[in-house]
């Protein structure tokens, strides 16, 4: 479940209660409904490869659910056993939430624009996306280069250039 959330960045209740009636394999898309979205507004999810192998990993597992351990649907997931295995890893103060982070990331490192990964995320506001934006400043670099040197040097990378 953490590699999935990893993948697609849906929320911990969304991915505990993430049906099979909620997956198109073949299509590799799945769904949040508006009654299980924070915003009330329903939350297409497009399944990149790691998100297509963990739930094929998980067909025939349990009749409803995606996921599921010892064939009961999983209901809670920050058990003991993620907190062990938080504890083998060496992390702390680490929450199920901070995987949606960890994904949103991971996208404005990669280059996904804000508006887009808004729509992936299921964000209403561009205010809650911004807080990633610091993550990726590549883009502006374009901008900065179009100031005038105010020290007359053009060749920062040493050939010729002369620093005040």
């Amino acid at each position: 479940m953490v590699a999935f959330s990893l993948a697609t960045g849906l929320r911990k209740s969304n991915v505990t209660g993430l049906c099979w009636s909620q997956v198109d394999l073949p299509r590799r898309l799945a769904w949040i409904h508006p009654d299980q979205s924070k915003t009330r507004k329903a939350i297409p999810v497009p399944l990149n490869d790691d998100a297509v192998r963990v739930i094929a990993l998980q067909v025939g597992l349990h009749p409803a659910r995606v996921f599921s351990y010892k064939g009961e649907a999983v209901a809670e997931v920050t058990t003991a056993a993620w907190y062990k295995a938080l504890k083998r890893c060496g992390i702390d103060d680490f929450r199920w939430h901070d995987l949606r982070h960890t994904w949103a990331s991971w996208h404005v490192q990669n280059g996904t624009p804000l508006n887009v990964l808004q729509e992936l995320g299921g964000w209403e506001s561009a205010q809650m996306v911004r807080r990633y934006a610091h993550f990726s400043a590549g883009h502006l670099a374009a901008y900065a280069d179009k100031l005038p040197t105010s020290t007359g040097a053009r060749d920062v990378a040493g050939v010729g250039a002369v620093l005040v």
